[in-house]
């Protein structure tokens, strides 16, 4: 099964290098291959920088690749066949917690969860999902975790009192839930959004909860940090550039989401904007707490992760470098 997936993603990621982004100058550009799970908007930074061409601004050859889910993400990174990844941090807790402690977040998108379980007129609160279908990405990913931690907080287990259905991301659970294939789903901004537009509603609205968690992270190898400093210092350069954007130019910002999600309708490109953008760090801060929660969670169910603390699986060094070097605070003065 693992060499099947292996030999599944290095076929994509062969495409995505063959399939060019942006023009870097032939001969100067560092190649960099990275990969982002989840189609939502808190992990549109790649497709920013894409854009706006900060990629070649910072003379990165960057390649971007798809595979949904936090567990399919850390695979990749883990065998090596993509070197920075964008994903929710519980496939790299439990990675590292098996002993893959090369694993480092190195930055941060979304320290809280922000996904809502969405369902039709007939459902009006989380104990009438007894006996019913749930929508989620990947079981083992964030809107998996979200859905537990919101049905538990109303006496429900899964397996027990409802059945999780795997969709493979949020577009396919927004499509399941319109069409009647599951009874409620678990979506993040901008699917929600789409859903509600689509006569369904807010059974839970995540947001409001606040539930410390590394939704969305930057990860790479302490290996690749050693060998290659400066690339991943370039990478991230962008990516701050990229957040900027995301936080001060929202018609720029829909653009993006119209071309990649194919959401173009104004009231749903606002709603889910407004609600996403106050959880989003504008400068890629990645929090203890927010990581803590995590290592907590899978220690339910892996007795090694009790002897994990959060700090362990940081790296801030770029981050404290743009700081110190007054990088953040000139992007922001322009």
């Amino acid at each position: 099964m693992q060499n099947n997936f292996r030999k599944f993603l290095v076929s994509l990621i062969v495409l995505a290098v063959l399939t060019p982004t942006v023009t870097a100058p032939a001969g100067a550009a560092d190649k960099l291959i990275g990969l982002y799970s989840a189609q939502v908007m808190s992990q549109s930074m790649p497709w920013i920088a894409q854009e706006a061409g900060l990629f070649q601004k910072h003379n990165l050859d960057f390649q971007l690749v798809y595979i949904s889910s936090s567990p399919m993400a850390t695979a990749a990174i883990v065998g090596g066949d993509v070197e920075v990844i964008l994903t929710g941090g519980v496939g790299i807790v439990r990675a590292f917690v098996q002993g893959m402690t090369d694993l480092a977040f190195i930055a941060g998108v979304k320290n809280v969860m922000t996904q809502s379980l969405v369902a039709g007129p007939a459902i009006k609160r989380p104990e009438d999902l007894k006996g019913k279908k749930i929508g989620v990405s990947r079981i083992g990913g964030n809107t998996h975790y979200f859905t537990v931690q919101v049905m538990r907080r109303a006496g429900l287990e899964p397996g027990r009192d409802f059945a999780f259905i795997q969709t493979g991301g949020d577009p396919e659970a927004f499509a399941a839930l319109v069409s009647g294939g599951i009874d409620a789903a678990a979506l993040t901004p901008p699917s929600d959004a789409q859903a509600l537009a689509q006569g369904q509603h807010y059974v839970v609205f995540g947001p409001d909860l606040k539930i410390p968690y590394a939704a969305t992270v930057f990860v790479a190898k302490r290996s690749l940090m050693a060998k290659r400093p400066q690339v991943v210092g370039e990478f991230l350069r962008a990516m701050a550039e990229a957040a900027k954007i995301l936080h001060t130019d929202r018609e720029f910002v829909y653009k993006i989401l119209g071309k990649k999600l194919r959401v173009t309708d104004r009231k749903i490109l606002d709603a889910a904007y407004n609600a996403e953008i106050k959880a989003l760090e504008p400068r890629l801060a990645i929090k203890t707490e927010a990581v803590q929660a995590m290592i907590e969670d899978v220690a339910q169910t892996d007795p090694r992760a009790k002897k994990v603390k959060a700090p362990e699986l940081i790296d801030t060094r770029y981050l404290d470098e743009m700081e110190k070097s007054g990088f953040f605070e000139q992007i922001w003065k322009k």
